[in-house]
C-alpha cells in the first residue's frame, strides 16, 4: 500500500486497503452501549495544519492492548456509509513509517466502493505472520496450535494484542457458539477445552480402542481387528444398540477419512491418528485470543493460558504433523456427515498442507518440543 501510494497508483492503494483488515479506535464505554454507533475518529493532519482526517489503522499498526480502548473492524464500504460531513481526507496508520493519506471527497469515496466490490474484503485461507509477534519459544509454539483457525479466517497466527477480529466481533464469536459473556464463563470454557472434553467423545473412544489394540499387537490393527475389538469393548460396557451403531459409524467415518488422507499423500501407509485432542487445543487458543480482544482477560493471563495449552498438546502429540492431522481429522468428523459436498474436507486438507509444507509456517520453523 505504501509503495503504491508513493508511486501515485491510487487504484492499487485502494485495492490494498480493500483487501486489508482495517480498524478504528473506540472508547470501550461507547462500544458497550447498545444501539450507539460512535462517530468515526478524526485528528488533525500533521502534514497539513487545519486539515482533519478520519483515521484508520491496519492490523500491523495497532497499539498495545488497553482495557478501556478497543478497536472495531471496518471496511471501505462502511467507511463510506459512516463518513462525517466536512471531512475530505483519510489517514491510514498515521504516525508510522507507512502512513498514507488519501483524498476522501464524494468522487473518491465512490471509488472506494468499487474497490470493496472488487476485493470482497480480506482473503481467508492465507498463512499470515506478524514479524513483530512471537516467532519462536513457548508462546509462539502455543499460538501456533491455533494456526488452523487463523489460516481458515485469514488472520495473523502469532499475535496476542489489541484486537483479534475486532471488539464487537470477538464478543459475538464468544457468545456463539461458546456461550461466553463474562470472565467466569471464559475461564470455564478454557478449562473444558484444556481437558479436551468438547471433542467428539464417541470418536475419541473409538480411536482409543484402536490405539490400545495397536500397543498390544505392536502394529496398526486391520479394520477387521479394530472393529472386533470395538464390538468387544461395547459388549463389556453393555452399550445400547443405538450407542453401538453410533460407535461403528464413527469407526467407518474415521477409516473413510484416513483413507482419503492416505490417497492425498498426507498420511502414510500403516500410520494412524490416535487422538482428536488437537481440535480442542486449537480452539482453545482461538478462545483465548477472542477473550483478549473482548477484554475478558489481559495479555498476561492470555499468555499463561497459551503456555498451558502448549504443554497439554505436547503430551498428546509427538510432532506438528501428528497434531495437524489430529486437528484435521477431528474437523472433518465434526462437519463431515453434514458436508456431502466435501468442502470441509478440502478446506482441512488445504490448511494441513499450508501449515506442514509452507517454508514460512510455524510448523516448519518452530521445534515441536
Amino acid at each position: 500500500m505504501h509503495s503504491a501510494a508513493a508511486a501515485g497508483h491510487r487504484d492499487a492503494v485502494l485495492d490494498a486497503l480493500a483487501g486489508s483488515r482495517l480498524f478504528v479506535l473506540v472508547a470501550r464505554l461507547h462500544a458497550d452501549t447498545p444501539g450507539f454507533t460512535p462517530p468515526l475518529p478524526t485528528q488533525p493532519d500533521p502534514a497539513a495544519p487545519g486539515r482533519r482526517c478520519v483515521t484508520v489503522l491496519t492490523s500491523a499498526a495497532l497499539p498495545p492492548w488497553h482495557p478501556d480502548w478497543v478497536f472495531e473492524a471496518i471496511g471501505l464500504d462502511e467507511l463510506v456509509r459512516r463518513w462525517p460531513g466536512g471531512v475530505r481526507w483519510l489517514a491510514v496508520d498515521p504516525g508510522t513509517p507507512y502512513a498514507v493519506t488519501l483524498e476522501a471527497g464524494p468522487v473518491r469515496r465512490r471509488a472506494w466502493l468499487k474497490a470493496h466490490a472488487r476485493s470482497g474484503g480480506p482473503r481467508a485461507g492465507l498463512l499470515l505472520t506478524r514479524p513483530t509477534g512471537p516467532l519462536d519459544g513457548p508462546v509462539a509454539r502455543g499460538l501456533a496450535l491455533g494456526a488452523h483457525l487463523a489460516v481458515h479466517n485469514g488472520l495473523v497466527w502469532n499475535d496476542l494484542g489489541a484486537a483479534y477480529e475486532g471488539y464487537t466481533t470477538d464478543r459475538y464469536r464468544l457468545r456463539r457458539p461458546w456461550g461466553v459473556q463474562d470472565r467466569a464463563a471464559y475461564r470455564e470454557t478454557l478449562e473444558t477445552l484444556l481437558a479436551t472434553r468438547l471433542v467428539g467423545r464417541t470418536y475419541e473412544s473409538v480411536l482409543r480402542t484402536r490405539h490400545t489394540l495397536a500397543r498390544r499387537l505392536d502394529r496398526t490393527p486391520t479394520v477387521a481387528e479394530w472393529s472386533g475389538a470395538l464390538a468387544d469393548a461395547l459388549a463389556r460396557r453393555r452399550s445400547s444398540q443405538a450407542e453401538a451403531a453410533e460407535a461403528h459409524e464413527a469407526l467407518r467415518l474415521a477409516v473413510t477419512y484416513e483413507d482419503r488422507f492416505r490417497a492425498d499423500g498426507v498420511l502414510g501407509e500403516g500410520e494412524r491418528i490416535d487422538t482428536l485432542a488437537a481440535f480442542d487445543h486449537g480452539r482453545a487458543v482461538n478462545v483465548v485470543r477472542l477473550a483478549l480482544g473482548a477484554r475478558l482477560c489481559d495479555p498476561g493471563e492470555a499468555e499463561q493460558a497459551v503456555l498451558r495449552i502448549g504443554a497439554v498438546a505436547a503430551q498428546a502429540y509427538g510432532s506438528w504433523a501428528e497434531f495437524s492431522l489430529g486437528y484435521s481429522l477431528a474437523r472433518v468428523l465434526h462437519f463431515g456427515p453434514d458436508d456431502p459436498s466435501g468442502v470441509k474436507y478440502e478446506q482441512s486438507l488445504a490448511q494441513h498442507r499450508v501449515l506442514t509444507r509452507d517454508p514460512d509456517s510455524p510448523y516448519r520453523k518452530i521445534a515441536w518440543s
